[in-house]
């Protein structure tokens, strides 16, 4: 044991700028790791970081104590391992970025919409989810704040049309050529419709939910949107956020989501900015 510890001594005698950017670096890889591994249900995974931190361990421990090898080869074998483990989560944060630098240039075209307006959208959703759900016809609806990436938008038909429950009832008709893919609502607009989503990969999902739930939760792992969704089969609307959904939803849930979705950055003069 005491030589253990004249191990562990004997790396931090000395240390150097080079010595401290290692640390630095693992660090910062074993962070995002960690925070992975804290927001997903991958199996096995803590096995796998595990093994990474014994085999670091090693290299901070060793006689010579850490080295130029160790400095490029370990940190590239533990970012290759996070890119293939962890595609999704990292897709996931590629595509935040982006999204975070397109707000950014939209900032300054932003409108308002009166309290009034607002309500209307809510109720117009609302109901038309009611309908479909009633009649048994699938939906898939995405709630955005311009952060949809591009490639999903333009996978479908760019509408840019006002909010009704007329229109949203009439795209998602089962003979209707828009009917399979998501409609993109964007604040007080439909921004498009038919669009194709990433499904999730997650395997604990219920066996009982199809492609339109498994393309709902997955848009909602890769890009900060709520989905909306009605089941074909039984007519249950189901509403995901963050890869987590919430089954049955009814009338209050439906108008707690939407005003939380709507009414989450009001201004100072009663009006959203949109």
């Amino acid at each position: 044991m005491s030589e253990f510890v004249k191990k562990i001594k004997d790396v931090f005698i000395g240390f150097n700028a080079v010595d401290v950017l290692i640390i630095l670096l693992f660090a910062l890889m074993f962070y995002y790791v960690f925070r992975i591994l804290k927001n997903s249900n991958v199996r096995g995974v803590i096995v796998v970081f595990s093994l990474l931190v014994f085999a670091t361990g090693i290299v901070f421990i060793s006689e010579d104590g850490l080295n130029a090898e160790a400095f490029i080869v370990i940190p590239m074998v533990l970012a290759g391992l996070v890119l293939v483990i962890f595609n999704v989560e990292v897709k996931r944060d590629i595509l935040n970025m982006k999204t975070f630098t397109g707000l950014s240039e939209k900032q300054g075209h932003q409108t308002l919409v009166s309290k009034d307006e607002v309500e209307r959208y809510v109720s117009d959703i609302i109901k038309a989810l009611q309908n479909l759900s009633k009649d048994n016809v699938g939906a898939l609806i995405i709630l955005s704040n311009d952060n949809i990436p591009s490639q999903i938008l333009e996978s479908g038909v760019l509408l840019d049309a006002k909010i009704s429950s007329q229109l949203i009832e009439g795209i998602f008709f089962p003979k209707a050529p828009l009917h399979d893919g998501a409609m993109i609502i964007n604040n007080y607009k439909i921004q498009a419709a038919g669009c194709f989503l990433p499904l999730t990969q997650n395997v604990n999902i219920p066996k009982e939910l199809g492609t339109r739930h498994r393309a709902g939760i997955g848009i909602t792992e890769t890009s900060n949107v709520i989905a909306l969704i009605v089941s074909e089969e039984t007519g249950i609307i189901t509403i995901a956020q963050r890869g987590k959904i919430s089954r049955y939803a009814d009338y209050d849930l439906l108008k707690k989501t939407l005003n939380d979705y709507y009414w989450k950055d009001l201004s100072a003069d009663g009006r959203k900015r949109v």
